[in-house]
């Protein structure tokens, strides 16, 4: 069979990497006001679930990841406007906390596995998030109605991040860069590690692998980055408060890995950008915004009985059936055993 060689593979790869940045920097000047705003959340989205892939790699599933990403919009959001530190500095600061947090969570909750954890941490969650609307720290975090009137990121020269477009591509470039991490983290030694962790504690263990530590590690690692995107949606919204970051939000982001798979680095990006654009095309023009748990209940239904392996699944598939129609196209350079 013939193979491509790894430099047509490179050449391939470098066009795809091209035309993917031509695409994202040129798209938000195609859209109206508010898909703008709708692709600054795209981008902050892409960030939340590849992060939260991460923690999946060890083979946990957590149910509090949308309240980690409210510790960094909080804490961001706190320090810019109560300490009065520059947004970029606070927003460090949230990621820190949401990273603090999970290092401390990690005790009592890696002392489960399995479904355990998965209602151990969406308990921890709770007990977070509902801190949030307790009365007697309304002076701190809001209570309810949460904080208003967060500090924007500020102009740099003659840029304005208020407007939609310069916040998406300041997303862009932090997204990009986090993304970067957390794909040199996974195909480092230690996401290895994670990996065997996922696959086989046991025999990892009796290695000399420290499970504890490195399901803390890639806890603490994706927490961070979901903190991050938390800062970046608080500065740009420029108000939240407790529901923002509900259990109801929670489920959008297992759907997203779900539905667009979290065996590849690239599966959980197609899945969020593909709900993304359903919820807001699809459903946003029949009129039927307030049908989208139901419509996401029913997809996830869908993709586990006929699509298990989510989106992603679709990709090899779809490579397989260009090199077909390539070597129909050219036909005198394949034999019939080596076209199938």
């Amino acid at each position: 069979m013939h193979k491509p060689d790894s430099h047509s593979v490179n050449l391939a790869a470098a066009f795809g990497f091209v035309l993917l940045a031509g695409v994202l920097i040129v798209l938000p000047h195609l859209l109206s006001f508010s898909q703008q705003e709708v692709l600054v959340l795209l981008v902050i989205n892409v960030l939340l679930v590849c992060s939260y892939r991460l923690l999946t790699l060890t083979g946990e599933w957590s149910l509090a990841h949308a309240v980690i990403m409210g510790v960094g919009a909080y804490t961001s959001a706190l320090v810019a406007k109560k300490l009065s530190v520059p947004v970029p500095l606070a927003m460090l600061a949230g990621a820190s906390m949401a990273g603090f947090i999970a290092f401390l969570l990690s005790f009592p909750l890696f002392r489960m596995k399995g479904f355990y954890f998965l209602i151990a941490s969406f308990a921890a969650g709770e007990v977070i998030r509902l801190s949030w609307k307790w009365s007697d720290l309304t002076f701190l975090f809001g209570g309810p109605k949460g904080i208003k009137r967060i500090p924007a990121f500020p102009d740099f020269l003659t840029i304005d991040f208020y407007e939609p477009v310069n916040y998406y591509y300041l997303c862009l470039v932090v997204v990009a860069v986090s993304l970067l991490i957390l794909y040199r983290i996974e195909k480092s030694r230690i996401g290895l590690t994670f990996h065997a962790i996922h696959w086989q504690d046991k025999l990892a263990e009796s290695v000399g692998v420290n499970t504890f530590r490195y399901r803390t590690l890639a806890f603490v690692f994706s927490a961070f980055f979901a903190g991050l995107a938390g800062a970046l949606y608080a500065h740009y919204v420029g108000a939240i408060a407790p529901n923002r970051f509900s259990v109801e939000e929670m489920v959008y982001i297992l759907i997203w890995a779900i539905v667009g798979g979290t065996a590849t680095f690239y599966g959980p990006i197609i899945g969020v950008v593909v709900l993304t654009i359903v919820n807001e095309i699809v459903l946003r023009s029949l009129g039927v915004e307030e049908m989208r748990p139901m419509f996401y209940g029913a997809l996830l239904i869908i993709a586990i009985l006929f699509l298990p392996n989510g989106l992603e699944s679709l990709v090899p598939k779809i490579k397989r059936l260009f090199r077909g129609r390539d070597k129909e196209g050219n036909g005198s350079l394949a034999s019939p055993q080596v076209a199938e």
